[in-house]
């Protein structure tokens, strides 16, 4: 009877043994490791650790630290036991925090820091240089074009803007490290090539390059004072609007008379290449002359020769005058016509 005892005492004793060790949750004897490099773009990779109670799943989750390893925060989707280095953990340094679960509960243990993250690539560099476009006249704008460039992003830039000589040299910057990428060309600037200066920086450093000069900036463009005889059209109209006589009395029957007349549109503009013809009254006073092309500066000039019929006593020759854009009917269209003299005697 006591030898049946003491073996019911004792299998008692086992089984509860081995509810005891069966209800524990798992514990970290071993801290979760972070292989790779704290590189950005670089990807790290965590190690489990070591653990009692049998766990039967992990969670991770990757946490941003200031460079001694504290103040640290999770990083939002960074929960597999493998992270991408990203911009943002440039400067910071990096652990991960691992659960491990069984059936009865769950253990945390972290890893030591990674050191502090570095930057990835190098300083900008520029494979294409800036450039400054537009016309480089008084009044209008120039817009500036970065170029192209390599290096560890992300990348910032600002722009200079530079008034040079006339060679493009002795340059003064004056806006300094701007966003401006915009610039209206003044009086100021007449005279002057303009440079940009464009400075590119990451966090490895800042690179500064220059655009070619423009083109020497010239005053802004007179108002124009002729238009062409093809762009006139109607309700538009020619009009002779100045006669000149050389000589301004004809005393001679056999030195000829230069007539000039100036023809102008409606609003004032010189126009080239309408066509002008004269004719004496009284007919038979001068001979015919052919019709004559107004200039660059809108005159038309006409020799008029006297015939012997013209008398030299005191009078005037009325000239019938008509101005015309060629192709048009003679008298329609924009041409026009008017009657001037010349005194005689």
């Amino acid at each position: 009877m006591k030898r049946l005892l003491a073996l019911s005492l004792l299998l008692a004793g086992g089984i509860v043994g081995s509810a005891s060790a069966a209800g524990s949750p798992p514990s970290n004897t071993g801290l979760p490791a972070i292989s790779g490099t704290a590189r950005d773009g670089s990807m790290l990779t965590a190690s489990k650790g070591d653990w009692t109670g049998a766990p039967t799943s992990y969670a991770y989750q990757w946490e941003r630290c200031d460079t001694a390893g504290g103040s640290c925060g999770s990083i939002a989707g960074a929960n597999s036991f493998r992270y991408t280095v990203g911009s943002a953990d440039v400067g910071h340094t990096l652990r991960v925090v691992v659960t491990a679960t069984n059936a009865d509960g769950s253990g945390t243990a972290t890893s030591r820091p990674t050191g502090t993250v570095s930057a990835s690539g190098h300083a900008p560099v520029a494979t294409r240089l800036p450039t400054l476009t537009g016309s480089t006249q008084q009044n209008s704008t120039l817009t500036a074009d970065r170029g192209a460039w390599t290096g560890a992003q992300p990348i910032s830039f600002d722009f200079s803007w530079q008034r040079c000589d006339s060679a493009g040299n002795n340059c003064v910057t004056f806006i300094v490290h701007s966003h401006v990428k915009a610039y209206t060309l003044t009086a100021g600037d007449v005279g002057h090539e303009m440079r940009l200066e464009v400075t590119a920086r990451n966090s490895h450093g800042s690179t500064s390059v220059f655009s070619n000069p423009t083109a020497v900036v010239t005053g802004p463009t007179p108002p124009a004072t002729t238009i062409s005889i093809a762009r006139v059209f109607l309700p538009d109209q020619l009009v002779i609007d100045r006669v000149s006589f050389s000589p301004n009395v004809i005393t001679s029957r056999t030195a000829p008379v230069t007539a000039r007349f100036h023809v102008s549109d409606a609003k004032g503009l010189s126009v080239q290449g309408a066509l002008v013809y004269a004719l004496g009254l009284p007919y038979g006073w001068t001979y015919n002359a052919p019709e004559q092309p107004t200039d660059a500066t809108g005159w038309a000039t006409i020799t008029l020769q006297p015939t012997r019929a013209m008398p030299l006593s005191r009078g005037d020759l009325v000239l019938f005058v008509r101005a015309r854009k060629p192709g048009e009917n003679l008298l329609a269209g924009v041409s026009t016509r008017r009657l001037v003299q010349v005194g005689i005697g």
